[in-house]
């Protein structure tokens, strides 16, 4: 039983994790994106493979979005000073999101251009 409240206590920490998530801007934007995408799947029936590829997509770009947010509060942590690493640190985190959402983003056009070009036909 115990094993069973450890999960438990571990999935409220997590839950809390994405509560605090959506209080940044860019988890905001990230999610909204997301749900637009799973709008325009249910939108156009698109197949099970196109639902793995967003799915995958959502979840890759959100995953990062939040390593990048806690990797950010942490460096700002350890100071307030202006530092070249933590800048480095920063902007590569920062630009992994970019590549993630960039790709996603890529992807969706993929996917969904197709069903916007029949449907303005």
């Amino acid at each position: 039983m115990n094993y069973i409240k450890k999960r438990g206590q571990s999935l409220t920490y997590a839950l809390s994790g994405l509560k605090a998530a959506l209080q940044e801007s860019n988890f905001k934007l990230q999610s909204i994106m997301g749900l637009i995408a799973i709008l325009c799947g249910f939108l156009f029936n698109i197949s099970r493979m196109e639902w793995c590829f967003i799915i995958a997509c959502c979840g890759l770009v959100l995953a990062l979005e939040l390593l990048n947010s806690a990797i950010e509060r942490v460096c700002d942590t350890l100071t307030s000073d202006f530092n070249h690493n933590i800048k480095f640190i920063k902007d590569v985190c920062a630009g992994a999101v970019l590549i993630a959402s960039g790709c996603a983003a890529t992807i969706g056009f993929i996917i969904f251009g197709p069903y916007i070009k029949q449907y303005f036909s």
